[in-house]
């Protein structure tokens, strides 16, 4: 029996360019209890396949029902039920999703709490259990690493055991080791609660736990239980067999696919930004102690490390947006520990790009609109707008309203937004997090080529060996 029936979805969005599709004439259905992972490439429709699943959007044609819902026709109360009692999900943004002002065991309980479970606190203490975080039940999220964060948005998401639990891209933010956590982890909670799932990923891992995989292309099923998903390290995942089943048979290999240009790698000129024996912490948590790195002229330099690690504070701590608790920080020879915030802010205007995780684009601004916003910001011509998105692969979405593009390719808005105004060093905190291998690798050519072009300085937090190897330099964190 069918949870899920999609059937010939349509999404359509209006841009002044005319007429963007984003479903067109999708068809799914995901049986009770089946867990499904989707894969695509950016821009294919997962995202807003999911956005309808969970009623965040209405198609525009098309039939799609959830148990007895006809997610077409709700309204009101009904909507509010079905978000509330339905539905579980875990988005991609787990660390936004998380109060900053609760604890563990509270944003665990958060929705029996609102349904009245007077039990709530025993269920949120036994699933903290379960996910190996209950010695942090008192802790706020900030104290937690990413794959704690995670862990625990996986647990709040599935604490009042819903029909159909949604998983937008969970492991996108997180290192090798501690997204094979979560996918097990969901695997497990899943089972257990007796949910219908529903993952999107770009990652090829996810396939593991699947009961059945299908890929979305160009807004509709492509292929259902692929020939097979090749994981990372050759394995070859054939739907149908059991994990490490031998068989024998013949593979046809197309040589003549295209390659990846070779990565352009050098150590760079001159040193424009330097962190000096730094270490940070919050609270009683530790990020790290006397750590040390040059960030060079021409060189796209890659900060790696588990999630936790302190990739992101480090980076944070060369934009100025972070002190550190003893060491030094210059950049382009000045003394941040010398700056107010305002000389800080000044610096980063004039000369630092900063490429965020793409949450903080404005919703209702095109994407050509986003860039050139920031140009003007800093005094930049707006002409140059285009070409930062044509670079990107978006100049056929100039003109599409953020709230429209799908993660993925809200994040190459951003990565346009600071390669934009060309600036002396480009900071980009996980920038292809959200990207399949072959945008990913895009994003990556594109920051070397512009590293040598240029002379700009680009420094990289990542896990994403797509993007690691068009990295000069390598600085492993933890």
């Amino acid at each position: 029996m069918s949870l899920v029936e999609a059937r010939d979805l349509y999404r359509l969005y209006a841009t002044p360019q005319g007429t963007a599709v984003a479903l067109q004439g999708l068809s799914l259905d995901v049986r009770a209890g089946e867990l499904l992972v989707v894969f695509g490439p950016s821009g294919s429709g997962k995202t807003t396949l999911l956005r309808i699943l969970a009623a965040l959007d209405r198609p525009t044609a098309g039939s799609v029902r959830v148990a007895a819902h006809d997610l077409r026709t709700l309204r009101g109360r009904a909507l509010l039920e079905y978000r509330s009692r339905t539905l579980g999900y875990a988005d991609q943004h787990y660390a936004r999703a998380l109060a900053p002002e609760l604890t563990a065991r509270e944003l665990v309980g958060l929705r029996l709490a609102l349904h009245g479970t007077r039990e709530r606190n025993a269920v949120a203490e036994s699933l903290l259990e379960r996910i190996g975080l209950k010695d942090r039940a008192d802790a706020y999220p900030h104290e937690l690493s990413g794959g704690q964060q995670q862990r625990i948005a996986v647990a709040a998401a599935l604490a009042h055991r819903p029909l159909l639990f949604i998983a937008d891209e969970p492991t996108g933010e997180l290192d090798a080791a501690n997204a094979q956590e979560i996918y097990a982890l969901i695997r497990s909670l899943a089972h257990d609660a007796g949910a219908t799932t529903v993952l999107v990923s770009h990652d090829p891992r996810a396939a593991a736990i699947a009961d059945r995989v299908v890929q979305i292309r160009d807004g509709r099923v492509s292929a259902e239980d692929g020939a097979a998903v090749v994981n990372r390290g050759g394995w070859v995942r054939v739907p149908g067999l059991e994990e490490g089943s031998r068989v024998r048979g013949a593979v046809e290999i197309d040589l003549r696919e295209r390659r990846a240009p070779a990565p352009t790698r050098g150590v760079g000129g001159e040193i424009v930004a330097r962190a000096a024996n730094v270490a940070k912490a919050y609270g009683q948590q530790r990020v790290f102690d006397d750590v040390s790195l040059d960030v060079r002229a021409g060189a796209v330099t890659a900060v790696t490390g588990r999630s936790g690690s302190g990739k992101s504070t480090l980076l944070h701590m060369l934009a100025g947006l972070d002190t550190p608790d003893r060491g030094g920080v210059e950049v382009l020879g000045r003394d941040l520990a010398q700056l107010d915030e305002t000389e800080r802010a000044l610096l980063r205007r004039e000369h630092v790009g900063v490429v965020t995780q793409g949450g903080d684009l404005v919703p209702f601004l095109t994407a050509q609109e986003t860039v050139e916003v920031a140009l003007e910001l800093r005094g930049a011509p707006p002409a140059n707008a285009r070409p930062a998105l044509d670079a990107v692969g978006l100049g056929e979405l100039a003109g599409q309203r953020v709230s429209r593009l799908s993660l993925g390719e809200r994040q190459r808005v951003a990565v346009a937004r600071a390669l934009a105004a060309r600036p002396a060093i480009l900071i980009a905190d996980e920038p292809t997090a959200r990207l399949d291998e072959e945008n990913a690798r895009a994003v990556g050519a594109l920051f070397a080529e512009l590293a040598r072009e240029t002379g700009t300085a680009i420094v990289c937090a990542t896990h994403d060996p797509a993007l690691i190897e068009h990295a000069g330099v390598e600085v492993p964190l933890g």
